[in-house]
C-alpha cells in the first residue's frame, strides 16, 4: 500500500503552470514537515493536478499549514550526462489547516478535498 499522510507549512508559494495543450493545472509545492525529534525537518516536494491544483494555488501561500493524503512517486531524468532521481508526493486530497482568516483551532475537524479530476497525465 502506498499512501502517506502529512501535516506541514508551505515552504514557498505554489507554483501552478498548465500541461501543454490542455486546461489541466499542475501545481508544485514544497511543504515542511517536522520529525519527531525536536529540530529536525524534512522538505516534501508535493504535485497536485486539475482543479485540486488551481484550488490549491489560489487559497494557500508561503508560511501556511496544509495537511495532505497522497502517495509517493518516484522517477528519473538525464540532466548533462548525469541521472538525476524525484520523489513526489501526489497530492490525492488535501486539507486548510490554517492561513488567513483561520481560526487556528486545533479541535477543528477537518475534511480532506479528494482530487476527483479522472484525466491525469499518467
Amino acid at each position: 500500500m502506498n499512501t502517506v499522510q502529512l501535516l506541514g507549512n508551505l515552504v514557498k508559494d505554489p507554483d501552478l503552470k498548465y500541461a501543454s495543450g490542455k486546461d489541466m493545472g499542475i501545481s508544485r509545492f514544497t511543504i515542511a514537515v517536522g520529525r519527531r525529534k525536536k529540530g529536525e525537518t524534512d522538505f516534501i516536494n508535493c504535485v497536485s493536478f486539475g482543479k485540486q491544483a488551481e484550488v490549491i494555488a489560489q487559497y494557500f501561500q508561503k508560511g501556511d499549514k496544509i495537511a495532505v493524503v497522497g502517495h509517493i512517486q518516484t522517477g528519473s531524468y538525464d540532466k548533462d550526462g548525469k541521472k538525476v532521481y524525484t520523489t513526489d508526493i501526489i497530492v490525492d486530497a488535501f486539507d486548510f489547516v490554517s492561513g488567513k482568516g483561520s481560526s487556528n483551532n486545533s479541535n477543528e475537524d477537518y475534511t480532506f478535498v479528494p482530487n476527483t479530476d479522472n484525466d491525469l497525465p499518467f
